[in-house]
């Protein structure tokens, strides 16, 4: 069941303010997923809550896994308008996704409320730094931190073609683990799958 969506969610996902991009819409390379699956394993079912077409979800299905696929903005894939900040009950026992850059923090606070198994979040490797997040992470059960060697290529509205150049921001997917307690371990995942 989902309440009025969430004010802030629905502005960040309306209008990108640095590039003017209505949606703020950057759609997840399947490379960059398949990158994850190398390296990590889910148990059970996955809820995808900020789908867009479908890109990360279609990788995780082909990969064996039933996926939960939803967004706020309807794009055609899965089931919108569905506002995961708002969200009471999970859907699925892990959560992996590409949030919306101005809400990571959120995101992730709701998928450790929503899961009993893993969360994968694909994230800035900025995400690390910030004075608040320090003591925040050390909170949570963050178990590794997948730095993506090559630069992912992301775009606008679209996903990345043989044409494009590799991105100018180093990405990482976190791996959140309930149960988990230490301190997380931060490896890479080397090559050049992007190209």
């Amino acid at each position: 069941m989902s309440r009025k969506p969430n004010t802030a969610y629905a502005k960040a996902q309306t209008v990108d303010h640095e590039n003017g991009e209505e949606h703020g819409f950057y759609p997840t390379h399947p490379s960059a997923t398949r990158a994850l699956l190398s390296v990590e394993s889910f148990d059970g079912p996955i809820w995808e809550p900020a789908c867009g077409e479908g890109d990360l979800s279609r990788v995780l299905i082909d990969a064996g896994y039933d996926v939960v696929s939803t967004d706020l903005i309807d794009r055609g894939y899965g089931e919108a308008p569905v506002d995961f900040l708002r969200q009471f009950r999970s859907r699925a026992p892990n959560v992996c996704t590409n949030p919306p850059f101005h809400l990571a923090q959120p995101f992730v606070n709701a998928a450790l409320q929503h899961s009993t198994g893993k969360v994968a979040m694909f994230l800035r490797l900025a995400f690390l730094e910030g004075q608040r997040r320090g003591p925040w992470f050390r909170r949570t059960p963050l178990r590794r931190v997948w730095v993506l060697s090559d630069r992912v290529p992301m775009q606008r509205s679209r996903i990345a073609d043989a044409d494009d150049r590799g991105g100018v921001l180093a990405f990482a997917w976190f791996v959140w683990e309930h149960g988990f307690e230490g301190a997380p371990t931060i490896d890479w995942i080397e090559g050049k799958p992007f190209r």
